[in-house]
């Protein structure tokens, strides 16, 4: 089987669920006509694909769900159907920056520009978001939340926003108020350009990528190193990433002594 048309149940209606009928190895509503718009999800597994369209079937009534294993197949039935509001792309387990998964979100946010491309994954990992974001996916979905919530989340970035889990915004959080604690024991001790400099010998990199990354020259580079040591009072670069590291976890009281 390779597409499927789910129909779309209201559940609210006495008669219960609208009759099918076979067609094509496709399951198509008896009631044509009905829906002004439709949804399609990509997902080359047919069960997954299938079980997600029936769910999400009964909870949508006015948008007609389609599941295809690709894009392709629902080019060669899209005169069938109402127009396209969204694309649902399941990943599943898979990991959004593996080059097949990349470059589909990348086509498919690319070809339908003006349709919003929604991720629906397994995880929920803060990278893995930002990557999809990256590349051109207007929504990120993980698979942890009911199938009502995943349809109020279609439909928010079918009115033009952009959803990502509060997960992810704990995380940016995090990262923020990490960035904010390294910050402040560098505050007062070292120049904006030594700060740089701080970071990549913390890092381990030497003296050229330092330059090259920053845009100096390796003598340049010498110098900010010579004059970090003097400041942290270190007869080496062992010794400076290790009082560094110190100071970055004993904070202000560590600042205070050095100066």
């Amino acid at each position: 089987m390779n597409s499927a048309l789910i129909p779309n149940l209201d559940l609210r209606q006495e008669t219960g669920a609208l009759p099918l009928r076979l067609e094509n190895n496709s399951n198509t509503p008896a009631v044509p006509g009905r829906h002004t718009h439709s949804l399609v999800i990509l997902d080359n597994r047919e069960l997954d694909r299938q079980c997600l369209a029936q769910c999400m079937a009964a909870q949508k009534a006015d948008l007609q769900i389609l599941a295809f294993g690709s894009i392709e197949e629902w080019k060669q039935k899209r005169d069938e159907y109402p127009p396209l509001s969204a694309i649902l792309l399941n990943v599943g387990g898979k990991k959004i920056d593996e080059p097949t998964v990349s470059e589909q979100i990348r086509k498919l946010s690319s070809e339908f520009a003006s349709t919003p491309l929604i991720v629906l994954a397994d995880s929920d990992d803060f990278g893995q978001i930002v990557r999809a974001l990256e590349y051109g996916a207007k929504g990120f979905i993980p698979a942890s939340v009911s199938v009502s919530v995943c349809m109020e989340l279609i439909a928010l970035s079918v009115a033009g926003g952009i959803f990502v889990p509060a997960s992810a915004l704990f995380a940016m959080r995090h990262l923020l108020d990490s960035s904010n604690s390294t910050a402040r024991p560098l505050s007062g001790i070292f120049t904006d350009r030594q700060v740089e400099v701080v970071e990549a010998l913390r890092r381990g990199k030497a003296n050229k990528i330092i330059a090259y990354e920053l845009n100096l020259r390796e003598s340049t580079v010498k110098v900010h190193v010579r004059n970090i040591m003097k400041k942290v009072k270190a007869t080496n670069r062992t010794e400076v990433v290790f009082k560094l590291n110190d100071l970055f976890l004993s904070g202000s009281s560590a600042a205070s002594s050095l100066c």
